[in-house]
């Protein structure tokens, strides 16, 4: 059956309509502090669930069970800091006060404040990341982190303006539709790439085992080469629509903005999936990696160390097509040399697309080269 949420409980913090107006009312009566696009999404994932059991903004002594153990101090898998930072100069608040959290210049939550706290930067990265190198996206985002952490339970009172809010669903959602379709068992594959052969191969052969396949892929701010918003869900709407069965996927955001932790954010994307309703998540070759700081199988071997997580992995080795078995395969299952082998490379296409060379069909649906070549640039700039 869809699994329970990671703790048992799916976490609910979003203010009732009366209390909403009232807070919205008397927000000039509050201390205000105003928090990236990162934190305000943050805010709405443990607001729905997402990041259950989480209630709010890790506390110091959270934070520092999680960087030393993987674990919430009642031992309970966890392997991201879920922060909210401040810069000096912003932290006009004592705590024990109601803040009011800003984004846009629009009031996002309200926010009880346990604490305010200093935290290691370097420490943080070289456990999260394990680099503090600044060729890392990861560490140079925690580098430029504000001195203070703030900590403490909120209430979701907006959300930021969501322009996929018609593919979105919450954790209440899916686990109402799994249910309604009948779903004991379902697999998660979580995405930021437009869907290449490879992916459908994988998708489509964890989908033998379960009842359903729901396919999460993430909303928000990407590293510089990876693929824009749009483009990924165009992609995958095309491949939907032509290549999966409908009443065994579904297709569905998530907003999150990656770490590129590799391991421990492979775990993360686990939980996030469990609190969804999922019983399996698939991880790949270097799930939630970047450059080369992580091994390519890591981020499946640091499962072993969570035995009580309560979703199952499906590990999947790295596949290729092979000119002589004329199909995709790994190397389990094919028994021919390298020279016959085409691996399925994300560099490799984006260079092709960038050249503006076809990307053959053993590698990418027609139909979702299409719909990637109707962008003008379908790539990220700047870390966007």
């Amino acid at each position: 059956m869809v699994s329970k949420p990671h703790g048992d409980k799916l976490v609910r913090k979003i203010a009732a309509r009366k209390t909403r107006e009232r807070i919205l009312s008397e927000k000039d009566e509050f201390p205000k502090l105003t928090v990236s696009t990162a934190v305000a999404i943050d805010a709405e994932n443990i607001a729905h669930g997402i990041y259950s059991p989480l209630t709010g903004f890790m506390r110091s002594y959270e934070l520092s069970s999680v960087l030393e153990h993987m674990r919430l101090p009642n031992d309970l898998p966890w392997t991201i800091p879920i922060v909210l930072d401040a810069p000096e100069d912003s932290v006009n608040f004592d705590e024990g006060d109601a803040v009011l959290l800003f984004h846009g210049g629009e009031v996002i939550a309200r926010m009880y404040v346990d604490e305010i706290y200093r935290f290691d930067k370097k420490e943080f990265s070289e456990k999260v990341f394990r680099t503090s190198s600044e060729e890392h996206p990861g560490v140079r985002k925690v580098i430029n982190m504000g001195e203070y952490l703030v900590g403490g339970e909120i209430e979701l009172l907006n959300e930021v303006e969501n322009p996929f809010a018609a593919y979105t669903l919450r954790p209440v959602e899916t686990r109402v539709l799994f249910k309604e379709r009948g779903w004991n068992t379902i697999v998660a594959f979580q995405t930021r790439n437009v869907p290449h052969m490879g992916h459908e191969y994988v998708q489509k052969a964890a989908l033998t085992f379960v009842d359903g396949l729901f396919i999460n892929p993430v909303i928000g701010k990407k590293k510089k080469g990876d693929y824009k918003d749009d483009v990924i869900l165009r992609c995958y709407e095309v491949l939907f629509r032509n290549y999966y069965p409908t009443n065994a996927s579904v297709l569905a955001t998530v907003r999150y903005e990656m770490k590129y932790a590799g391991p421990r954010e492979a775990v993360h994307h686990a939980i996030m999936r469990k609190n969804f309703g999922c019983t399996h998540f698939i991880v790949g070759r270097d799930h939630a990696g970047v450059g080369n700081f992580y091994k390519p199988y890591e981020a499946q071997e640091i499962f072993e160390e969570f035995p009580d997580l309560g979703i199952v992995p499906m590990f999947f080795r790295e596949f290729f097509f092979c000119k002589k078995c004329g199909s995709i395969v790994n190397e389990k299952v094919c028994p021919h040399p390298k020279e016959y082998r085409e691996y399925f490379s994300g560099t490799k296409i984006r260079e092709m697309i960038t050249r503006g060379e076809k990307v053959p069909p053993h590698f990418m649906r027609e139909e979702v080269y299409d719909a990637l070549k109707s962008f003008d640039d379908p790539f990220v700039g700047e870390d966007e």
